[in-house]
């Protein structure tokens, strides 16, 4: 009985020790894989916002469209938003949904983004309230974004990412931004949207470093 035992309390320490490897990987591991395609995401853009020809062609798949600055969350915050939504470009950083309009444009700006793994860039957008700022960088402009509401909704409501969000049989007049996340953190059962309005367009002043995330 006491070999049982002791063999029973052996099997749980391995246990209990790949639980905790499993969750350092997952909250610091992926954090470092992101940081990486996010220095080199970051660089890329910079170097295509500086060049001498403008090219027109449309963003690919997986590589970086805009800049994401969010003053609320420290002047260090800043992301560089990729082309898609699937796993291997979330994985990267916060995603435009391809087919949703592009920054500035009317109609919804939608961006998700994880919020607690792969350096978790959506995991204090529970803190954001009416009139914040929400910041996006392009090659030329800077679109100035105030957050005007918050609601959670089931993973089914696609209806928030339509053009005129939770309407989308409506035609779009006005340009808004939409951010979606899980909710609540470290679950999928549901999703958090913060949704906004354009407040104004400036200059871009200059182009941004490699993007951080803290």
């Amino acid at each position: 009985m006491r070999v049982i035992i002791r063999g029973l309390g052996e099997l749980c320490i391995t246990a209990g020790l790949i639980v905790l490897l499993f969750v350092t990987y997952q909250l610091w591991g992926t954090g470092r894989y992101t940081q990486g395609q996010q220095d080199r995401l970051g660089r890329e853009l910079t170097d295509s916002w500086r060049a001498q020809q403008v090219t027109r062609e449309q963003v690919k798949l997986g590589e970086g469209l805009a800049m994401i600055r969010v003053p609320r969350f420290g002047a260090k915050y800043r992301y560089v938003i990729v082309e898609g939504v699937q796993q291997s470009d979330l994985r990267k950083g916060p995603g435009h949904y391809p087919g949703s309009a592009l920054p500035g444009q009317v109609g919804n700006f939608v961006v998700s983004g994880h919020r607690t793994t792969y350096s978790a860039p959506f995991n204090r957008a529970g803190e954001l309230r009416a009139g914040d700022r929400i910041l996006i960088d392009t090659r030329e402009k800077q679109f100035v974004y105030r957050v005007t509401g918050r609601k959670i909704v089931k993973p089914t409501a696609v209806e928030v990412t339509a053009p005129v969000p939770g309407r989308p049989r409506e035609r779009p007049t006005r340009k808004l931004i939409t951010l979606t996340t899980c909710h609540p953190k470290y679950s999928a059962a549901e999703r958090m949207i913060i949704l906004g309005e354009l407040d104004s367009e400036l200059p871009r002043a200059a182009a941004p470093s490699a993007a951080r995330g803290r």
